[in-house]
């Protein structure tokens, strides 16, 4: 029975000690990059701001003529082979200005924006996660900053501050810290209700560590999306104050502005009104359709 015994045995089976590369688990941040380029609108708007940035960081090779160069005689000419988007009523390339524009505008965007996160998601991270009178107090604020339309509320700090393109960062960034605190403080009340926080809180972690280790990282998603949606969004307050004449001042390329200077001349010279315009449109879409495809992405629930 003996001899039976250990001719039926089965070999033993040696362990797998090199995973097939196809079975090992991804990191979030690839898993979310998957699911980001099956969205074909997400991966074109992401295409539309990669050009304006590119743009942007080589406006100095690109633009045939610097935008501030002025030639009486040419104004107002058609686009062609030498101007390729036209000329303004003061002889200045249209093409170039816009060139130089795209700098100006996704650096008010992503400045602007910058500083709404920062301030905006400090502020819901402290009202969440202590409540009570703090919260009661943070909260208010924020629904007072709520309480006015966003665009009168930015004319209101520029008229305090006095109308230059840095003005119009600051109040574009005021205007916006509430979307964000409200944001971070609705996600933070949920996430400090999990086990792992009560476990934190249980072996002594201080409150610091708890907000920079714990809170902050698991509410990032939602600020990475609102605040690609909040570059669209600033980009065209920013055309708005330009547009009365409250942002860039002369003769700085801003796209409102432009829109501004030309709009007396919209008949005659159409030119000087519609590609600024498009400019304006084709960054802002594509913000909106890179923001869109992050929230799928970013949402747990998409995996499948």
């Amino acid at each position: 029975m003996a001899e039976l015994a250990e001719q039926t045995q089965l070999p033993p089976t040696e362990p797998n000690l090199e995973p097939n590369q196809e079975e090992k688990a991804a990191t979030p941040w690839k898993d979310v990059w998957r699911r980001f380029k099956k969205n074909k609108a997400a991966v074109f708007g992401l295409g539309l701001v990669g050009f304006f940035v590119f743009l942007a960081i080589f406006a100095n090779w690109i633009a045939p003529y610097g935008f501030k160069e002025t030639i009486l005689e040419d104004k107002h000419l058609p686009p062609s082979a030498e101007h390729w988007f036209g000329t303004d009523e003061f002889g200045r390339d249209i093409f170039s200005r816009v060139v130089y524009g795209a700098r100006i505008s996704l650096w008010i965007g992503l400045l602007s924006v910058t500083g709404s996160v920062i301030v905006g998601s400090t502020l819901g991270i402290i009202a969440g996660y202590y409540g009570k009178w703090v919260d009661t107090i943070i909260s208010r604020i924020f629904d007072i900053l709520l309480a006015f339309p966003s665009i009168l509320l930015a004319i209101a700090v520029v008229a305090m501050l006095g109308p230059s393109l840095q003005n119009a960062l600051i109040a574009i960034a005021i205007i916006n810290v509430p979307t964000f605190g409200r944001l971070v403080r609705s996600k933070v009340l949920t996430i400090k209700e999990e086990e792992y926080i009560t476990a934190a809180k249980a072996i002594g972690m201080k409150d610091g560590r708890i907000l920079v280790h714990h809170i902050l990282p698991n509410s990032l998603a939602p600020i990475i999306v609102q605040g690609t949606l909040a570059i669209a969004t600033a980009i065209i307050e920013a055309a708005a104050l330009g547009f009365l004449g409250m942002g860039a001042q002369p003769p700085t390329p801003e796209w409102g502005k432009m829109l501004a200077d030309s709009k007396d001349f919209i008949m005659q010279a159409p030119w000087t009104v519609f590609f600024p315009g498009v400019a304006i449109m084709l960054t802002v879409l594509g913000f909106n359709l890179m923001g869109d495809g992050l929230r799928d992405a970013l949402d747990p629930r998409m995996k499948n």
